[in-house]
C-alpha cells in the first residue's frame, strides 16, 4: 500500500494564472522583501511568472499606450535569482511611493465620473499591458482604500471586460490595522525604539535631563506603547489617551467651504501639566531623569493656531514632521515645569521612526510576512478569491478577510484599530509608567 505524503500541504489550484504582480505602496516596513519573495515563490512554484511593479502606482497612474512600461525601469521579474536569500533583507526590492489613484474617489459614485475614475482606469490599462492576470497590492490603510477603489472600478466595467484579481497584504509599523492582530514589521520597529528608548534613558541619568520623544504612529498607539513598555519609558501619550479632562473643542474656518466648524483638539495645557506632574513624582523617589514618549499622532489634536501653514499629503493628512511635536511639547513641559517649580530643566526633544522603517527584520516579522506572501496565492489561486485582506490568526493559520468589512462602504474610508483603554495592553503600559495621583484615561 502506498503511504501518503503526511507533509504535504500543497493544494491544487482552482485557477492558474499566466503573470501575477505585486505591488507594494506606502512607507518601508522591515519584512517587506520576506512577503513579496515568499508571494513571487509560491506563485513560482505552480508555473506563474510574478512580476514587481515598481514604486507602487507612481508609473501605473500615469500608464501611456503610447509609451509602453519597460522592464529595468517600470517593473522586474521575480525570479529565482531576483528573491534568493531576500526574506531578511532590508528596504524594498521593488520600492515604493505614495502616489494615489483613488485620491479623487470619495464615494462609490464618483467611480462612474470619468475626470475622477481615470487615474484608476489607466492603472488598470497599465497592468493589463503587462499581461498582469492578478494584483498583490501590499500597503497600509490608504493602500487598502486604493486595492479597494480598483477592485470597485473593474465591478462597474463592462461584463465582457478582463478582470483583475486583487489582493490585500497589511502593512504598518502602527498596527492600527482592523483584521489582524499584528501587521509584519511592527515588532522590528518595536525592538528598534525600545533600544533607542533605553539609551536616551542612561542618557538622561547621566545629564539630569528629560527626553521627549515623538514616535510614528498617526492613528494609534500601538507603536508607541509597545516601545514604551519594552523601552522602559516614564510615560506615554498616544491619540487613545486625548480624552476626559485632555479633551477640548474649538471652532475652526473651513478653508474650501468657508464654514464654521467645531473640532476636537486636545487640552494642551492638562496634557502638558500630567507630564510636569510625571516629573515631579519621580523626583519625590529621587530621579532627576526621564523618558517621556507620545506618539505623532496627537499632533492632529492640536489647536489651529499650532497648524497654520503646515502642509497635507495626497491622502490629506497634515505632514506631521513639518509640525515638530516633539520640540514644541519639549518646550511646553519645560516652560510649564520652571513655572510649577521655578528651577529650570532640561527638556530634549526627538523624533524616532523613520530609523526603524527599514531594520533588519524581528524573526516574528519575518514569519508572519512570509506566511502572508503565501496568503496571497492561496488566496488567489487556491481559493480563487477576489477583494479580501490576507490575515492570520493563531498558529499563523489564514483567513480572508473581505474589503467590505474594512472599508465604510458610503466613504470608503477604512476604519481606524485604536488601543481599548480597558484592554490589558493598555492597563499594562499604565502600570509599569511612573505612577502619580493624576491618572490619563483608563489608568486605574
Amino acid at each position: 500500500m502506498a503511504m501518503s505524503n503526511t507533509f504535504s500541504v500543497v493544494e491544487q489550484p482552482k485557477r492558474k494564472f499566466e503573470r501575477i504582480g505585486i505591488l507594494f505602496a506606502g512607507g518601508p516596513a522591515p519584512a517587506a522583501n520576506a512577503v513579496i519573495s515568499a508571494a513571487a515563490t509560491a506563485f513560482k512554484r505552480h508555473g506563474t511568472e510574478a512580476i514587481g511593479i515598481k514604486h507602487g502606482y507612481s508609473q501605473l497612474m500615469n500608464f501611456d499606450p503610447n509609451k509602453p512600461l519597460e522592464l529595468g525601469r517600470d517593473y522586474v521579474i521575480l525570479d529565482q535569482a531576483a528573491v534568493k536569500r531576500t526574506r531578511n533583507s532590508r528596504g524594498i526590492m521593488i520600492g515604493t511611493s505614495r502616489a494615489n489613484p483613488g485620491k479623487y474617489i470619495s464615494s462609490p459614485e464618483h467611480l462612474l465620473e470619468m475626470e475622477f475614475a481615470q487615474p484608476l482606469r489607466r492603472v488598470y490599462e497599465g497592468l493589463r499591458s503587462l499581461g498582469v492576470e492578478a494584483l498583490i497590492s501590499i500597503g497600509g490603510d490608504d493602500t487598502l482604500k486604493t486595492a479597494n477603489k480598483l477592485k470597485m472600478f473593474q465591478d462597474h466595467l463592462p461584463a465582457d471586460s478582463a478582470r483583475i484579481p486583487v489582493v490585500h497584504l497589511p502593512k504598518t509599523i502602527d498596527n492600527d490595522y482592523f483584521g489582524i492582530d499584528f501587521t509584519f514589521g511592527f515588532f522590528t520597529a518595536v525592538e528598534f525604539l525600545a533600544e533607542e528608548l533605553r539609551n536616551l534613558i542612561h542618557d538622561s541619568e547621566a545629564s539630569g535631563a528629560y527626553f521627549l520623544a515623538e514616535t510614528m504612529g498617526r492613528s494609534a498607539g500601538w507603536l508607541a506603547y509597545g516601545a514604551a513598555i519594552a523601552g522602559e519609558a516614564s510615560l506615554v501619550i498616544s491619540v487613545e489617551d486625548i480624552a476626559g479632562p485632555y479633551l477640548d473643542e474649538e471652532e475652526y474656518t473651513d478653508p474650501q467651504s468657508g464654514e464654521t466648524k467645531v473640532r476636537a483638539i486636545m487640552n494642551v495645557d492638562a496634557l502638558v501639566g500630567h507630564i510636569v506632574q510625571t516629573m515631579l513624582a519621580r523626583e519625590s523617589h529621587g530621579k532627576q531623569y526621564g523618558v517621556v514618549v507620545v506618539a505623532e499622532g496627537i499632533a492632529e489634536y492640536l489647536p489651529m493656531k499650532y497648524l497654520e501653514g503646515i502642509s497635507r499629503d495626497e491622502h490629506g493628512h497634515i505632514s506631521i514632521t513639518e509640525v515638530r511635536l516633539d520640540r514644541l511639547m519639549s518646550q511646553l513641559v519645560a516652560d510649564a515645569y520652571e513655572k510649577e517649580t521655578k528651577r529650570k530643566k532640561k527638556v530634549n526633544g526627538l523624533q524616532l521612526g523613520y530609523e526603524a522603517r527599514c531594520g533588519r527584520p524581528h524573526a516574528f516579522d519575518v514569519m508572519l510576512g512570509s506566511q502572508l506572501g503565501v496568503g496571497a496565492y492561496r488566496a488567489l489561486a487556491e481559493q480563487g478569491l477576489n477583494g479580501v485582506m490576507v490575515s492570520v490568526a493563531g498558529q499563523l493559520e489564514l483567513h480572508y478577510e473581505p474589503f467590505e468589512k474594512l472599508v465604510d462602504s458610503k466613504t470608503l474610508v477604512t476604519k481606524v484599530r485604536y488601543i481599548d483603554r480597558q484592554s490589558d495592553f493598555h492597563r499594562l503600559a499604565r502600570f509599569l509608567e511612573t505612577n502619580v495621583n493624576e491618572f490619563l484615561p483608563g489608568n486605574n
